[in-house]
């Protein structure tokens, strides 16, 4: 990461002449040495992006209680001034949050941020969030906050296509809520406000989003939040209630199997295939059944009629929804590209180009056409 490098590297002197100058520019290259061993250090531990051994970094306290460091970053002495919220974005580096601080008048510097992240043992788990402390305070308190407390809300982001499962796991990791209590709002679907025609069956409802949760509130709350989010764009689209699980399904259909400039197109392969009673035989669907990827599903799995996902046996829609569907997965469900269609190949996953035709025979050319781009590119 070379804006950690960047931001705490020391500035260089130039050397002076003689032995004394030389030994002065060794000391100060073992310095530099050691700082940028440090920034290393700092860069790989991942998460917000610090980590560092107590013996890479030298580091005093001062009389007034505030640190030292060796190439000159100032901190405060405290206790701390005007009550200031602050904001850690998810993915938020080190840098990041040494910068936001410093910038809302918390800490001192970004350099003794970084040496108060490093020294404290639960650093690693500050997560994103809307955040109140207060100006003016030593970099180390700042981190204690940080790490125990102080958080207004938690902010959590649910990716389109995630099933629920994934969706209670983020929540129970990422905020307040335990699984425990999730898995006990899921069980009481009315307490959520789950449509009667979902059945009882939660995937496919929980909306994708970014979502403030507040400390004070419950899971049933949130996940009431969660489907209030699909209902509402349910009405938006003007869907009626007969056919809104229908879509639901079909729209998490298409955001696992489609990429998104074909969602439309897709939708429409699913809708010709239904109206022949043809079985839908997509692999995201079985992956979704039986919970593993679908390169490790074997052929008879694939034909087994005793499982209710095996999308090659059996005809119409599975079962539920597989996952979690955005507005444009949605928007393709309700309103497919004209076509006729029965099948489609995406002939190269990187670039996600995707071949579309009615005819078996051609749809076997870009089989193959996939299989051999498969065979050169390690797949």
């Amino acid at each position: 990461m070379t804006d950690v490098f960047e931001h705490f590297a020391p500035t260089a002197a130039p050397p002076r002449g003689g032995r004394r100058g030389a030994a002065r520019e060794r000391r100060r290259r073992r310095r530099a040495r050691l700082v940028m061993v440090l920034c290393a250090v700092l860069a790989f531990g991942g998460g917000l992006g610090f980590a560092a051994r107590d013996d890479l970094i030298a580091v005093v306290r001062d009389p007034l209680g505030g640190l030292r460091l060796p190439w000159g970053g100032a901190d405060y002495a405290g206790p701390g001034g005007e009550s200031v919220r602050v904001e850690i974005p998810a993915g938020a580096t080190g840098t990041d949050m040494a910068h936001l601080l410093l910038d809302a008048g918390v800490v001192a510097s970004a350099q003794a941020f970084a040496a108060a992240f490093a020294q404290h043992p639960g650093a690693s788990s500050i997560q994103p969030g809307l955040y109140e402390l207060v100006t003016g305070l030593p970099a180390a308190e700042a981190v204690a906050m940080l790490v125990d407390g102080g958080r207004l809300e938690y902010r959590i982001t649910i990716p389109e296509g995630f099933t629920s499962a994934q969706v209670l796991e983020r929540l129970a990791s990422q905020t307040h809520l335990t699984r425990a209590e999730l898995d006990a709002a899921v069980a009481a679907p009315e307490s959520i406000g789950l449509p009667e025609k979902a059945g009882g069956e939660v995937e496919g409802w929980l909306f994708p989003a970014t979502y403030q949760v507040k400390p004070s509130e419950s899971a049933t709350d949130v996940l009431g939040r969660m489907v209030g989010r699909t209902v509402a764009e349910l009405d938006r689209l003007g869907i009626p209630q007969e056919r809104r699980q229908s879509i639901i399904t079909e729209a998490s259909i298409i955001e696992r199997e489609a990429p998104a400039e074909y969602r439309g197109k897709v939708a429409r392969v699913i809708e010709n295939r239904l109206a022949i009673d043809m079985p839908l035989g997509m692999d995201a669907i079985d992956a979704f059944g039986l919970g593993r990827p679908a390169h490790l599903i074997t052929r008879a799995e694939f034909r087994d009629p005793d499982l209710p996902f095996a999308s090659r046996v059996h005809r119409g829609l599975p079962p539920t929804p597989i996952g979690n569907p955005g507005t444009a997965a949605i928007e393709a469900a309700a309103d497919p590209t004209p076509g006729d269609w029965l099948f489609f190949v995406t002939v190269n996953l990187h670039t996600g180009e995707t071949r579309f035709t009615a005819d078996h025979d051609e749809f076997l050319v870009f089989r193959r056409e996939y299989q051999r781009w498969a065979a050169e590119n390690g797949f």
